[in-house]
């Protein structure tokens, strides 16, 4: 990549005295993303309540937050993470964006305060690489100044065409990257997208049945099935692809309409079998999607097991059911088996569903 770090050099702090960057992310489950507003003072309240329901809560100081209450909200989630336990829960922030009067404020001051709690800082409207590297040497000499033994780690956000355009570049910027979310509703402004959901399809994005022919001549008067299509399709399959390659993970971003549980599970689904994570959340009832939606289901997870029984040390081939299974099949299955694992180990109701099926 041109301008890029040499190899050898990639792994090395940016400053003096601050961690040594990692050199793999950690699978930690973060199946929803729970967005609050610390300056809300009932929303900060249900904040400790939260933990180990959740996977990842973020105390938000950008988008939604007035800007009479960026100060507020910031102040707010110092107190919060030097208040709470987070046991299994990660605590992320999204700080404002890079050409905003308060980003640097953001940074400069959680780092040094809550700079040990905070596992995740979530950049957004990331236009290329350049925007990482800027907070990449940044953080490391706050880290430094600090000093702090671990690297708070980086998630951008799509949200831009021209992020979309360099995407394999962002996620290989740096070694804190942690992983990418698709930022829809800025995105779709910015790419003049006719629509103004914040995710999910368009009834007008659609495919329609072939007219029926009749004596050879089709009838285009007929009523023919229209099937609605993913506006958002080509672009989580690109982000998954660049996040795969950098070894980070990929993330389905908002769904704006709260009511309809229906669709923002569909939407969620699909981001998921496409390869994400997880998604954020908007509100408990999304929690409860995506904690759903982002766990394998049991029967998917017996399955694997039985494919990774069966492969025995993965060559070969085998017969399962009538289908065939091979060492393609077997990695596919161990994806499935590790995930189970991990959460098993931070959901209890969900170990006891996968310690029935294996035994």
């Amino acid at each position: 990549m041109s301008g890029s770090r040499s190899a050898k050099d990639f792994f090395r702090p940016l400053a003096v005295g601050a961690p040594t960057p990692l050199t793999e992310i950690p699978a930690r489950p973060s199946r929803a993303i729970h967005f609050f507003d610390p300056s809300n003072p009932k929303m900060a309240a249900k904040v400790p309540d939260m933990v180990g329901t959740v996977d990842v809560l973020l105390g938000n100081l950008e988008d939604a937050i007035k800007a009479d209450n960026k100060v507020a909200a910031r102040d707010g989630l110092v107190k919060i993470a030097q208040e709470t336990d987070f046991g299994p829960t990660q605590l992320w922030t999204r700080v404002n964006a890079l050409d905003s009067p308060w980003v640097l404020d953001d940074l400069t001051t959680l780092v040094p305060q809550i700079g040990d709690k905070l596992d995740v800082v979530m950049v957004p409207k990331v236009q290329g690489a350049e925007d990482i590297h800027y907070v990449d040497r940044l953080l490391a000499q706050l880290e430094a100044r600090a000093g702090l033994q671990k690297p708070v780690l980086v998630h951008a956000i799509l949200e831009t065409a021209r992020g979309v355009a360099n995407v394999e570049e962002i996620c290989g910027a740096s070694p804190r990257m942690q992983g990418v979310s698709l930022g829809p509703a800025d995105l779709a402004a910015d790419r003049r997208m006719k629509t103004t959901r914040v995710g999910g399809g368009h009834p007008g994005y659609l495919v329609r049945e072939d007219p029926p022919s009749e004596n050879g001549v089709a009838n285009i008067e007929a009523s023919r099935a229209t099937y609605q299509q993913d506006l958002w399709h080509y672009t989580i399959a690109r982000m998954v692809d660049a996040c795969a390659m950098h070894g980070i993970y990929p993330y389905y971003g908002p769904f704006g309409d709260i009511a309809d549980v229906v669709a923002c599970e569909d939407q969620f689904r699909n981001a998921y079998l496409l390869g994400c994570v997880g998604a954020w959340s908007l509100h408990p009832k999304q929690v409860t999607i995506a904690n759903r939606v982002f766990s394998p289901s049991v029967a998917d997870v017996a399955h694997a097991r039985r494919v990774v029984a069966a492969m025995g040390d993965g060559t070969g081939a085998v017969m399962l059911d009538g289908k065939m299974e091979d060492d393609a099949s077997l990695k596919q299955c161990l994806v499935m088996v590790e995930l189970a694992e991990q959460l098993a180990a931070i959901d209890p109701e969900l170990k006891k569903q996968y310690d029935e099926v294996e035994a």
